[in-house]
């Protein structure tokens, strides 16, 4: 059987002599993958399913991506009441697949990425009942008493949004293309209001539908890609919620599909009042963190621009790179937006 790439022919007997029950010879199947870590799902020969995450091909710097750092995230989490896949092991013997790895069970669920499959599978009780656990379940990682799963030590606890906007505007100096006045006024603004942080939480980072796993009915039951997990801020990935979220009556927006506008989905306002309600937190400054949002959404897609423009990630004509600099425009005009209505 011819093997994907990022997968060795050591990884088989790991497998056999790592995790329980595992039975060769297995399967691979690759069901993500590009510029963030690799997934595979793997099948044994008694019928047994699991998990394989590595980094992307060619990657050589771990602290990048750690696996080590992610396993140890979902594990942690597996005491808590947020629902993860269990951690089934890790592997940091580079002699076995060039790079660590580690599984985990596989959850038998579906990731909904379009308004078709949420209409098919979910129909309009599971799309609001999905957008209530999605509330639900972000509160819950809000609530985990970082201590007890021992993860009080995954990043600092003081001053994530400066952190956040001084090392995304960094990036913008060190790999600038174009005077970008609009994107360099918003970060200006962003400092002088950041609102006062409480104490630190485990954030997710990358908070949004696509990123959960939920059942026919509709409740989230796996929290997948924990990649850039940390602590901070919860608020943030509220903000970014309201960002990558168009409800049925939302204004549309350029960061997400149309899969929310489903029948039977929340719209950004039910959302965010449900949140404040189950998690008791203040969302007076949502305002304020979407706009981070939009900003940080700004940096990234202009760091992409950047890199193309530069050759690192291939040749490109130019008309095909215009499209990336109306993003990153759209962006940051939508944060400052934002912005005013906090004057």
């Amino acid at each position: 059987m011819t093997l994907p790439h990022g997968i060795s022919s050591n990884v088989e007997n790991w497998l056999v002599a790592n995790i329980p029950g595992a039975t060769a010879p297995f399967s691979y199947t690759q069901i993500a993958g590009g510029h963030s870590n690799l997934t595979f799902k793997v099948d044994d020969a008694a019928g047994h399913s699991y998990v394989l995450r590595r980094p992307p091909l060619g990657h050589r710097l771990a602290s990048a991506h750690d696996m080590s750092r992610e396993h140890r995230i979902i594990a942690g989490l597996a005491k808590s009441n947020v629902p993860v896949a269990p951690a089934l092991g890790l592997c940091t013997d580079e002699a076995v697949n060039d790079l660590p790895f580690y599984v985990m069970a596989f959850v038998d669920g579906h990731v909904i990425r379009d308004k078709a499959t949420a209409s098919s599978i979910l129909q309009p009780q599971g799309c609001r009942r999905a957008s209530e656990s999605i509330v639900d379940t972000m509160a819950a990682i809000h609530a985990v008493d970082i201590t007890s799963v021992g993860l009080q030590d995954l990043g600092r606890h003081d001053g994530y949004i400066a952190r956040q906007l001084k090392r995304w505007h960094g990036n913008i100096v060190e790999q600038r293309t174009r005077e970008l006045p609009l994107v360099d006024s918003v970060y200006e603004e962003l400092m002088t209001r950041i609102p006062v942080q409480g104490a630190a939480t485990i954030v997710h980072g990358d908070y949004r539908l696509d990123n959960c796993m939920v059942d026919a009915q509709g409740n989230v039951i796996a929290v997948l890609d924990w990649e850039i997990c940390t602590l901070g801020d919860p608020m943030a990935d509220l903000g970014l919620l309201m960002v990558y979220w168009t409800g049925p009556d939302d204004e549309a927006s350029a960061w997400s599909n149309a899969v929310c506008t489903a029948e039977g989905f929340l719209n950004r306002a039910d959302l965010a009042q449900r949140y404040g309600e189950v998690s008791g937190r203040d969302i007076s400054q949502l305002d304020y963190y979407v706009a981070f949002a939009y900003w940080k959404l700004a940096c990234i897609i202009e760091g992409v621009y950047a890199r193309y423009l530069g050759g690192a990630l291939g040749d490109r004509d130019p008309a095909e790179l215009e499209p990336f600099k109306l993003q990153v425009d759209g962006a940051a005009q939508k944060a400052a937006s934002m912005l005013e209505k906090l004057r």
